[in-house]
């Protein structure tokens, strides 16, 4: 059986996520205890980090590879500035 591609895991990975996210608005709507909910609300966070994770290496062996590889400056310059623009959004 082949391998699934870097984008099929990160659709299954995104799925259960949604799933999750339906299940702790299950727990909200039957009044479940607030600690239980937190605690499925971290692991829902932590799906998504894994989830962000996955995208994070797709762009960089993919997207910022080939701007390197392409030797154009403006193309890398555009890559390495998007990244930074990130990572400074996510210290917000």
């Amino acid at each position: 059986m082949a391998e699934k591609s870097a984008q099929a895991r990160i659709v299954d990975r995104l799925r259960r996520v949604e799933g999750q996210v339906r299940g702790v608005t299950q727990m909200v709507e039957d009044d479940r205890y607030c600690i239980d909910i937190l605690h499925q609300l971290q692991a829902v966070k932590s799906a998504l980090a894994r989830a962000e994770d996955e995208i994070l290496k797709k762009h960089a062996s993919h997207c910022v590879a080939e701007a390197i590889a392409s030797g154009d400056t403006r193309k890398q310059h555009t890559k390495v500035e998007e990244l930074v623009n990130l990572f400074a959004k996510a210290k917000r």
